[in-house]
This record gives structure tokens, sequence and C-alpha cells, in this order.
């Protein structure tokens, strides 16, 4: 899915988060938003996803003007750096959860729990509990719960600020190569400009509410300037 955001500004008491932002994002592409806390990167991730509504502009999905869709109706996942994963159910049951809120057949449900598993290594994890997995691995059941649903846009919000830098690069790794297998449109915000530009294919750099860079890592590692840097 494409996405395209017109013209967007979001005001909180006051305090301009997103000031006339436009940006165009490409099928499959696979974008880092970064910048410092308070930048607006996170803001646009939420008005993408439909958790918030800009004060101006328009969010556009697949050619769609999705501005006042439901979440439900823009066939978005999303992943937290909390994880947010149901502490009372198992593996199993997190990944399985959106399906079975869909109503899907327990077949399909089987089959597809099966795939994710297998596609994040942890085929015999299923009936473990979160509080029985390391936070790498917590993370990675938080995304095939997200992939689950086959959502056409993945967000992921600092997905990995809560690990470890050695957890952090194998995860880094592990993304990319997950989207190389699973190529759906995916948007995360990071502090971690290395973390950009090793995982990402293109860099949007956010500064007091308006893009200041955009780019492929090649053009932002010889051209941003250091300032801008988290």
């Amino acid at each position: 899915m494409s996405i395209l955001v017109e013209d967007l500004s979001k005001n909180f008491n006051g305090f301009q988060a997103l000031d006339h932002v436009n940006l165009e994002i490409k099928t499959g592409s696979l974008v880092a938003l970064v910048g410092p806390s308070g930048s607006g990167k996170s803001t646009l991730l939420r008005i993408i996803g439909g958790l918030d509504r800009p004060n101006e502009g328009r969010i556009w999905l697949a050619g769609r003007d999705s501005t006042f869709l439901s979440i439900q109706e823009r066939e978005i996942g999303f992943v937290f750096q909390n994880y947010a994963l149901f502490k009372h159910m198992t593996v199993y049951e997190n990944i399985a959860f959106g399906l079975q809120v869909r109503r899907s057949s327990l077949s399909i449900i089987n089959n597809r729990v099966k795939q994710l598993l297998q596609l994040i290594q942890l085929e015999n994890f299923a009936d473990r509990y979160p509080s029985q997995l390391s936070g790498g691995q917590r993370q990675r059941v938080a995304l095939a719960r997200a992939l689950a649903i086959e959502p056409k846009v993945l967000l992921l919000d600092e997905p990995f600020g809560a690990l470890d830098v050695k957890v952090r690069k194998e995860l880094r790794n592990w993304l990319r190569r997950l989207h190389e297998e699973v190529p759906v449109t995916t948007i995360f915000v990071t502090h971690d400009h290395q973390e950009a530009l090793e995982v990402a294919n293109e860099i949007v750099v956010f500064q007091k509410g308006r893009i200041e860079q955009l780019g492929n890592p090649q053009d932002i590692y010889h051209q941003l300037s250091i300032n801008y840097l988290p």
C-alpha cells in the first residue's frame, strides 16, 4: 500500500507537533523516521495509523482519502516499544488474537500461526507465556501478531528501544531480512540514526515538526548535518 501525507499539521495545546508535512511513501518501502524527541515523528506515525487525527491535511492510503477512517478500516499493523503482548495468553494465543477477532476459521488460524512461528524462529515456544521469553523474543512475537492479519502497512514505534545493544543489532538484521520475505510497506520510528541507516531503504529526518531531510541511507549519511541526528 502506498501512503501520501498531504499538508499535514497537528497541534497539541499550542505545541505545533507537525507543521504542514508532505511525504510520499511507495508500496513495499521500509522507511525510518528519525529526529530528536518532540520533532513530530511519532505523531505522524499515530496519525497514519488512525490513533490521532490531524488539525489540517490529509492521509491517502493506496489513493484513498483515509484521514477519518477507523483503525480497522486502514488495515494497519502496530508494534510498540513495550510490546503490548497479552500476559495471560501464550505465544500462540497472542499471534492468533487478531485472526480470532476476525472470526477466521480454526484451520486458517492454525496455518497462519504456524507460518509466523517459523518466520520468527520460535516454533518451539508456542505454549510459553510472555514472561518466559527474552525481550528480543517478545518483540518478535509482537511483530508476528501484527503480521497475522496480513496488514497493508506495518507501523513500528521505537520497536527495539527497550533492548540492549547486542539484541538490538540482532533484531535490526532480522527485521531487514523479514521485510525482504514479507515486503509490506513499513514505517518505523527510531532515535538511533545507526539503526535507520542499517535497516531502512529510505530515511526521513524530522526537526521541529517539519521534514528536514529525505533520501536513501547513502544520501542521508553524506548530506545530513550532525545537528539533526538524535
